[in-house]
């Protein structure tokens, strides 16, 4: 994988055999109890490192923004929403479909950048004929700005992003639909009657809920198309370096966002809670950890 600017080791000096300690008897079958991670009542999930690899997964509806190597949680979401073809955030989207394949679930639906859709049909040609299974799936390549139906309460638009390739992000909307005012207050059985009739009792209401930027410059901050981004009630958004030891024209050179441009910025964001994601490797957990979310 090329140098991208996020993949730079920690200060400390290389790791030696001796560094690593071999496993214990005691350490077999012992699992780290990990704290759940819920944002704005939504359950979160997944692993997203700069340059080594990117999933984050919302269970309770059943989707995922790339997918990384695929992690073994992203398998069971029938949605996935890949923002651009870097390894990190690709990689694994044959094990996806060849896991759920493998698992007798139904086909995922996978949402892709529109100009990526030959080289992704191609992909899974190449593993058809090694595997010698069918990988069955639905591709969708969207548009930046265009919409599709997830469900009758759920949709999905592309919006523009700024990396070193071309990517895009995904908003989500809730969809609902409400009565009408002039409506308000019958009783049941008269908007009953009029809904039989063939009478419009309510409006759609598209809400942005959660916005997905996978890698991106700060820039589309500033795009004026992006202004749903901006109100979701969730923005994960990459901020691959948070500290001063790395410049923001540094960040920019290689297509990413610096902690610095989004809270010069923040007086734009009118989202309730940011999710911040992509940290590079340089940093330790306990320093992503205290970076990993920003209420706003």
């Amino acid at each position: 994988m090329e140098n991208r600017g996020e993949s730079e080791s920690a200060a400390a000096g290389p790791a030696t055999s001796s560094s690593i300690p071999p496993p214990t008897p005691a350490s077999y079958g012992r699992q780290k109890t990990k704290a759940q991670l819920t944002v704005e009542g939504y359950p979160v999930e997944g692993i997203s490192i700069g340059g080594q690899e990117t999933c984050v997964i919302f269970p309770t509806m059943s989707l995922a923004f790339d997918i990384g190597r695929c992690p073994q949680r992203a398998i069971s979401q029938e949605f996935l929403f890949i923002s651009h073809a870097h390894l990190d955030h690709i990689g694994g989207l044959p094990m996806y479909v060849a896991t759920r394949g493998l698992y007798r679930q139904r086909p995922p639906t996978i949402f892709i950048p529109a100009y990526l859709k030959e080289s992704v049909e191609r992909l899974f040609d190449l593993h058809r004929s090694m595997d010698q299974s069918e990988l069955n799936h639905i591709l969708v390549p969207l548009e930046i700005g265009q919409e599709y139906e997830l469900r009758r309460d759920l949709k999905v638009k592309a919006f523009k992003t700024y990396h070193a390739i071309p990517s895009q992000g995904y908003v989500i909307y809730n969809v609902k639909q409400k009565l009408k005012q002039d409506y308000l207050g019958l009783p049941g059985n008269e908007i009953k009657q009029l809904k039989l009739s063939g009478v419009e009792i309510t409006n759609t209401v598209t809400v942005p809920e959660i916005a997905f930027t996978g890698d991106t410059m700060a820039d589309f901050i500033l795009d004026p198309d992006n202004a749903d981004v901006l109100k979701a009630k969730i923005l994960v958004v990459e901020s691959t370096f948070v500290d001063d030891s790395v410049t923001i024209e540094h960040a920019r050179e290689y297509g990413h966002t610096h902690l610095f441009e989004i809270l010069s910025q923040c007086e734009k964001l009118e989202n309730k809670a940011i999710l911040l994601i992509h940290f590079s490797a340089r940093y330790t957990a306990e320093v992503s950890y205290q970076f990993s979310i920003k209420i706003i």
